[in-house]
């Protein structure tokens, strides 16, 4: 019998799904079969692999056009209901884990920034400054003067980007449109499916 870390109940409630594909990112928004503290069993129309990263917005409430919280998740099972959709079960992501570099080991104190980075997840459009494509992305934590981002292309350190918030989100920073930034570090996920971008905001 499987043991689980948290007590799950049997609760219909709407949650948004946002996951990156190799070209953009998607979304749905489905009931809840079962919620626990550390996760929850949603069904879906789309094919996710098991450890694949998404962000959960639980409970979800179409009326509010901004402002709803994404908490990182992880997908930990997957499996076909004969006559029915794939059930996904997610297990969300402890806070500590932003706190790590993308090998898993604790930011040592040359890491340190004067600013304090804080866990904050949001969708950012990301481009090189001599490049007009640009790739959807989220952040992981930002502060005044920087963020991380999970990305699925390669950006060298000194680097220098541009980065936007779209307007239907909470923007980290405090004016609307386009900021410059260069990257001052690129480390793999530990799946080896992403890379993680830390980037230190150019004020002008």
């Amino acid at each position: 019998m499987e043991r689980r870390e948290h007590y799950r109940v049997r609760l219909r409630l709407p949650a948004r799904i946002r996951w990156r594909t190799p070209f953009e990112q998607r979304i749905e928004v489905r009931e809840t079969l079962d919620v626990s503290r550390g996760g929850l069993l949603i069904p879906s129309a789309a094919a996710v692999e098991p450890g694949a990263r998404v962000w959960v917005t639980f409970p979800y409430d179409s009326t509010i056009p901004d402002g709803q919280p994404e908490v990182p998740a992880r997908v930990v099972r997957s499996e076909r209901v004969p006559g029915s959709e794939t059930r996904f079960g997610l297990r969300f992501e402890p806070a500590s884990l932003h706190a790590r570099n993308g090998h898993g080991a604790k930011i040592s104190a040359q890491e340190r920034r004067v600013s304090v980075r804080r866990p904050f997840a949001v969708p950012v459009r990301v481009r090189s400054e001599y490049s007009p494509w640009f790739e959807e992305a989220m952040t992981l934590d930002v502060s005044p003067d920087g963020l991380r981002f999970l990305s699925t292309r390669e950006y060298e350190p000194g680097a220098r980007l541009i980065l936007w918030f779209n307007p239907g989100v909470s923007s980290p920073w405090r004016s609307r449109g386009e900021f410059r930034a260069v990257v001052v570090r690129s480390d793999p996920e530990p799946d080896g499916r992403a890379l993680t971008v830390a980037v230190c905001r150019i004020r002008e």
